[in-house]
């Protein structure tokens, strides 16, 4: 009898927090669980559902690297919130040996560099005068933007798996214990603490805060989302955006680990197994929900459309008044994409043999591709003016461009 290899959907590496670790774990607890289960050898047909293999079509753009640089190590081949950083002609961006980095946005060209000894997890974040970072463990750091020497570092409860967002002077910092902190961006201490509860199983990863007005709003393991006032972290409203449903754990995984976006009075919000929500500024009222289109990589928007790359790597537009899907691109099924970007008149994402694709935005369809390296893109694609950064788990920095 013939044996085949069988093995685990992607994700199953980011459920860290299991019941047979006694609790949340961390990441190479996780993977070492993870790793006795994940190939065996069994018989019969093979009931894998691998990635599309790439076609070759007509491409209608060409995109270009404007320019490429190697940043440390990147994240390897743990699964962290390292992600570009640009403002004001500068990418900022570290890897997780605690190396940071500036560089002229316009040709990469390095305006400073920090080799500090931290094990970067999450960041940068940028503040008016700061480069925050977060760490595997449970450090919060300042960078002076300018100079990248150290401000100042605060410790935090624990691993910092969320990109820290600067407003109004205080650093929002979330922990994979359930804790949101606000931190005064000069010095560092604490001003206040928020803390929810977390499922005995989750998906690796937080979603960052999103500043509205005067509130913060952050997304849960536990499916719900929440408004804090940014001065004092006080509850404002609490929205449930999925209920856990099924017999087995993983089956009632409804995580909210993407970044919320905001336009126009409405927040939107993708839940692991529990759709795409839109709800109300004001008090959380739920407006609408898809409960088709699942995400764990993240979503953005234009001014009128969303755009989400699903659990299974199959990219949607929906329409931010109705929730209404407009169309959807198959042809790259579980290639472990990136949350898809709006840029210019595309949608642009990665994926894990380190390419990025230009799709239409009017139908879908494929435009372009460009190679950047042979390793995964998993960090947003950031766009910033005409120009696009992408951040590969090895390092790569890339600047592209189409014309």
């Amino acid at each position: 009898m013939p044996t085949r290899i069988y093995r685990l959907h992607p994700l199953a590496a980011l459920i860290v927090c299991l019941p047979l670790l006694g609790g949340c774990a961390g990441l190479d607890a996780g993977r070492d669980f993870i790793s006795g289960i994940t190939e065996y050898i069994t018989g019969d047909d093979d009931n894998a559902d691998p990635p599309a293999t790439l076609q070759e079509y007509t491409m209608e753009v060409q995109p270009e690297i404007v320019w490429k640089e190697s940043i440390g190590s990147g994240a390897d081949e743990k699964y962290l919130k390292l992600i570009p950083a640009a403002a004001e002609g500068s990418v900022y961006v570290g890897d997780h040996k605690g190396h940071l980095q500036a560089r002229g946005a316009g040709n990469g060209s390095l305006t400073w560099e920090n080799n500090s000894e931290y094990s970067f997890s999450a960041g940068p974040g940028l503040g008016l005068h700061s480069v925050i970072m977060g760490t595997s463990t449970g450090e919060v750091v300042a960078f002076d933007k300018g100079t990248g020497e150290q401000r100042w570092r605060t410790d935090v409860p624990s691993e910092v798996l969320a990109t820290p967002v600067v407003s109004h002077g205080i650093v929002l910092v979330r922990t994979t214990d359930g804790k949101v902190l606000g931190l005064q961006e000069n010095g560092g201490g604490v001003l206040w603490s928020f803390e929810h509860s977390v499922p005995a199983l989750s998906i690796r990863g937080t979603g960052a805060p999103i500043v509205i007005d005067d509130s913060v709003v952050i997304g849960s393991a536990n499916g719900k989302l929440q408004a804090l006032q940014l001065k004092d972290g006080k509850a404002l409203w609490e929205a449930t955006i999925a209920i856990p449903s099924g017999r087995s754990e993983v089956e009632r995984l409804v995580d909210l680990d993407v970044d919320p976006v905001a336009a126009r009075g409405a927040i939107y919000i993708a839940s692991f197994q529990g759709g795409t929500s839109s709800v109300s500024e004001v008090d959380g009222d739920v407006l609408w929900r898809n409960e088709a289109v699942s995400s764990y990589s993240g979503l953005s928007l234009d001014y009128r459309y969303l755009y989400v790359s699903d659990t299974k790597s199959e990219v949607w537009q929906l329409d931010q008044r109705s929730g209404a899907s407009l169309w959807k691109q198959k042809d790259l099924h579980n290639r472990q994409l990136t949350a898809a970007v709006a840029y210019q008149n595309y949608v642009v994402v990665g994926d894990y043999e380190g390419y990025v694709h230009w799709l239409s935005i009017t139908d879908g369809r494929q435009l372009g591709r460009i190679q950047v390296g042979k390793a995964a893109i998993e960090a947003k694609p950031v766009v910033v003016d005409d120009t696009v950064y992408v951040y590969a788990k090895d390092g790569t920095l890339a600047a592209l461009r189409v014309h």
